[in-house]
């Protein structure tokens, strides 16, 4: 079908204004970030007077941004692994086999995604500290605490994406598997995640990045020894002074982890979010 003159040039311009929304932040962060503080806090420039990559040096020194950098990457991946791994058994279990409740289960699961996730904060932080006050195991303030935290958002959407990517492969390879003599864990490792993979990477992709980005619960569930790197940012900024530069030095450097691996995975991440969403 022919495009229309108009219909080109509205989505040129339409392209153009969100690729100007997207570029812009950007080009600002990295302009600020390679700045001395004084040129920071004075009128802003589009091309930096004096360029330093000082602030990359010392926004190690000025907080702990490396211990705040092992924190996320443990717990994002931690939660990664996890979701992974359930979602996988989750959604094999739904979408091979038929139970009394499976319809409701999957609509409890995908209905918790309505809720904001600010009313399970208090929830969650008087469960953990009841936890530790009758059992001795230390969830408040902890990487382990952290990591169920997220597990909690990113297991209903991730489940959902799993089952629904499993209901687009032919049944025929299951059957074809237990003439063969494999039974369904042998079924499910050997035949159906090989061709599941892009929607299991795109269920990794988003359990890492709801676990590498969150700041409310990160905020109150974790101590100075836990936190994280989203949180951790709030370190350069005291009572005297604001240090941007540094900040926006930091926050390009945090975002690198998310950025690459998008990057490099988006193709299976298309793919999987697509064969999911046949299901619905």
């Amino acid at each position: 079908m022919h495009e229309s003159t108009a219909l080109r040039w509205t989505r040129r311009v339409v392209l153009t204004l969100l690729t100007i929304f997207t570029v812009l932040p950007l080009y600002v962060m990295v302009v600020s970030s390679v700045k001395p503080l004084k040129d920071v806090q004075g009128a802003f420039t589009w091309l930096p007077s004096h360029v330093t990559i000082q602030p990359f040096i010392d926004m190690w020194r000025t907080v702990p941004l490396g211990r705040y950098f092992v924190n996320s990457l443990v717990v994002s991946l931690s939660a990664t692994v996890c979701s992974v791994l359930i979602a996988i058994i989750t959604g094999y279990a739904v979408s091979r086999y038929r139970f009394p409740g499976r319809g409701t289960f999957m609509t409890v699961v995908l209905s918790t995604q309505m809720f904001p996730g600010i009313l399970f904060l208090l929830p969650l932080f008087l469960i953990f500290v009841n936890i530790d006050r009758y059992t001795g195991i230390v969830l408040y303030g902890s990487r382990l605490g952290l990591t169920i935290t997220y597990l909690t958002f990113a297991l209903p959407f991730s489940i959902w994406l799993i089952a629904g990517y499993f209901d687009t492969i032919p049944r025929e390879l299951d059957e074809a598997a237990r003439v063969d003599g494999a039974g369904p864990i042998r079924t499910l490792v050997r035949v159906l995640l090989p061709v599941a993979a892009p929607g299991i990477v795109a269920v990794a992709i988003y359990a890492f990045m709801t676990a590498w980005g969150e700041v409310l619960f990160a905020s109150v569930l974790t101590d100075e020894s836990t936190r994280t790197l989203a949180v951790g940012l709030r370190g350069y900024a005291n009572q005297s002074n604001v240090y941007w530069n540094q900040v926006m030095a930091a926050s390009l450097v945090i975002s690198l982890p998310v950025v690459i691996g998008f990057l490099g995975l988006q193709r299976f991440l298309v793919h999987g979010l697509t064969a999911g969403a046949v299901k619905s």
